[in-house]
């Protein structure tokens, strides 16, 4: 059913319209191109996929992009992957990110680039100056190493500075960035790492998270047998644990304050074709060995210059935080914002250290103007009865974001009573896949409960039936139909794209299918339900599990859920897996409620046939539920990659519950 009706949460003030940077770039278009362009988002949307190079060019200058744009912005091919973006253009993502030619203008070097802050309330900074001396440090001493273009530097690292600059120093030279955090376990990192065959590693001695102090060392110690191309161990830090910095003895082991500490040496920048490689990442890895995706230049640089101008409004001034790991797309879309000329705030640990306010108070200190999290990061706030805004501080604040799950409406309420009732809500979508987003928010736009607010600006994304065809209003699969600059360069060791086409291309012929179960609205609004091979299909009806937790989250004794099926004579029967509250108890009163609210709120078949309480509900390493696993566990199959998850352990219980 249409919920293009839904409430009206939030709607920009003409003055803040008028002074968007989405604003000021329609009037670029005006002036340079599009005279007649009006003033709707659909008719800017509209252009943007009619005449995709004029559109993109259009970005990279408004955007003032580094690089030598080349004479053609678009070349069409027979199919989506075909087509090829600026073939003519250089460019190199470190120069774009550190401008250095901007650097001889004193206010802008000394202009923050970056803060750090961690659970122990430390904070440092890093002006545009001193990152851009740390990074050429680091890129001549990978150089020194023999490192180069197309070369592999990995890391096991918190969200801490010196991420950022080994990131932007791999990319400084052309070689390929991987990250992962210090959370991840062996298994997973071999799983990742083994297959791009990296040459270096950096990672820290040791790291704190929920008071605990860890040695990714360590872990990086008993890798090295596995891991046999890297050469090279880059460490930060000092450990007490002096066994486990014990490394292989075929590796060479750096100091990383050596490096950054030593004498500054000139650099150039070398400019690289727009889809040279920038970084992997990787699919979940649930279901097997993760799919290595080679994400460019480019594509990356000129998706997020978009996302974050047009779409977030970020300028000069402002200050953007996202609570993200290392090993999280969010992470790679963070750092990309001060291309864009804003500071970026980065903090390692638990976002509950010191109680729920820990990150609202760093975001006061900080004066943060753009605050990012999970959905469930803001659930758990509304469950513990947590209200940012009477801390007061917030003034500065324009934009809440959310991604990693769907936001349920409830959530949307809770952020407009609980944060502010004056700032842009932006749910946004898209994935690793992507490294950005298929639908995200709009300053300049009104935000409806439940709802993304419009699809990306040069993103031809419509939902399809089952027979390929477009709907509006009823559930389907979210599909892209037009190529754009940040589809991937490929997938590692898939020479002839059966991997790549499979993942993307099967669904619909020519048509790129992204795996979300969504719906879009008569107004332009989307509402994502979860992933479409997790959906739910009791009687041959398809049922996002989205739906399902909306109503199961406010129940106030329920921690946390996953609903699933469990497949019986043919058909499939709903069960529901919840874990408690610290003190509540799961009763068959409970249970019984919540079948009667499923039915009230949404309908008799989206009633589960079981519900059982569990200890703890399995999750990747990225934090997302997987019921996939749950799916695979109760029913008997091939349980795939259990190492990809961060609790494997929790299976156990799935693998011999009955109902």
């Amino acid at each position: 059913m249409d919920s293009s009706n839904a409430k009206v949460l939030w709607r920009p003030q003409d003055k803040a319209v008028s002074s968007a940077n989405i604003a000021g770039f329609v009037r670029f278009l005006r002036e340079t191109s599009l005279p007649n362009l009006g003033d709707s988002y659909q008719e800017l949307h509209a252009e943007s996929i009619r005449d995709p190079g004029l559109f993109w060019r259009s970005v990279w200058e408004f955007g003032g992009i580094t690089g030598a744009i080349g004479r053609r912005s678009f070349v069409p091919g027979s199919s989506m992957r075909d087509a090829k973006w600026f073939p003519d253009a250089t460019i190199n993502f470190a120069e774009a990110m550190l401008k250095p030619s901007q650097l001889g203008n004193v206010e802008y070097a000394n202009s923050i680039a970056l803060l750090a802050t961690n659970e122990l309330g430390e904070r440092r900074g890093l002006s545009r100056l001193q990152l851009y001396e740390q990074v050429c440090k680091l890129a001549f001493f990978l150089k020194t190493q023999g490192i180069g273009s197309g070369d592999r530097v990995v890391a096991v690292i918190p969200n801490i500075a010196e991420a950022i600059v080994a990131h932007l120093a791999v990319a400084a030279i052309g070689a390929v960035w991987s990250s992962c955090s210090p959370d991840f376990g062996d298994d997973a990192i071999c799983d990742r790492y083994g297959q791009i065959e990296p040459r270096v590693l950096i990672t820290v001695a040791e790291c704190r998270y929920g008071g605990k102090t860890l040695h990714p060392i360590a872990k990086v110690a008993r890798t090295l047998d596995r891991l046999r191309t890297i050469e090279t161990v880059v460490i930060i830090g000092q450990s007490d644990d002096r066994e486990s910095m014990v490394l292989a003895e075929r590796v060479q082991r750096c100091d990383w304050n050596e490096i950054v500490g030593s004498k500054a040496v000139p650099f150039d920048f070398e400019r690289f074709p727009f889809d040279h490689p920038l970084c992997i990442l990787y699919s979940s890895g649930t279901t097997g060995i993760p799919k290595c995706i080679v994400h460019g230049v480019g594509g990356t640089l000129m998706q997020h210059a978009k996302e974050h101008l047009l779409h977030c409004d970020i300028k000069p001034d402002d200050t953007l935080f996202y609570y993200t790991t290392t090993g999280w797309m969010m992470w790679n879309w963070l750092l990309s914002a001060i291309g864009s000329g804003a500071s970026i705030l980065l903090f390692d640990g638990s976002p509950f250290a010191m109680g729920p306010g820990t990150l609202w108070e760093i975001a006061r200190n900080e004066r943060v103007t753009h605050f990012g999290a999970s959905p469930r990061y803001y659930m758990t706030l509304e469950k513990e009865g947590f209200e940012p805004a009477k801390g007061g501080g917030l003034e500065r604040l324009r934009c809440v974001l959310s991604t990693g799950s769907p936001l349920l409406p409830e959530t949307f309420d809770w952020i407009y009573r609980a944060i502010s009732p004056s700032i842009n809500l932006a749910s946004i979508s898209g994935g690793t896949d992507i490294l950005s987003c298929f639908v995200l928010g709009n300053p300049t736009m009104p935000v409806c409960r439940g709802q993304i607010q419009c699809k990306g600006l040069g993103m031809d994304v419509q939902v399809f039936n089952d027979q390929g065809m477009k709907v509006i209003g009823v559930p389907g699969e979210l599909v892209c139909t037009s190529p754009f600059p940040s589809m991937p360069v490929r997938f590692w060791n898939d020479p002839d794209e059966t991997k790549y086409k499979g993942a993307y291309f099967e669904r619909f012929d020519g048509v790129w299918c992204h795996g979300d179960w969504a719906q879009e609205e008569s107004n332009g609004g989307f509402i994502i339900f979860g992933r479409s091979d997790a959906t739910l299909n009791p009687g041959g009806v398809r049922i996002g599990t989205a739906e399902i937790y909306q109503q199961v989250e406010t129940v106030p004794e329920i921690a946390d859920c996953l609903a699933t099926v469990l497949r019986s004579d043919g058909d499939e029967q709903i069960v529901l897996f919840v874990t408690m509250k610290h003190g509540a108890k799961f009763t068959p009163e409970l249970a019984t409620a919540v079948r009667q609210k499923l039915k009230e709120r949404c309908s008799p078949r989206h009633v589960p046939k079981f519900i059982a309480e569990v200890p703890d509900l399995p999750r990747t390493v990225s934090g997302k539920l997987s019921e996939i696993a749950v799916r695979s566990a109760i029913n008997g199959s091939n349980l795939g990659n259990a190492g990809a998850l961060a609790n494997p352990e929790c299976l156990a219980f799935f693998t011999s519950w009955k109902p």
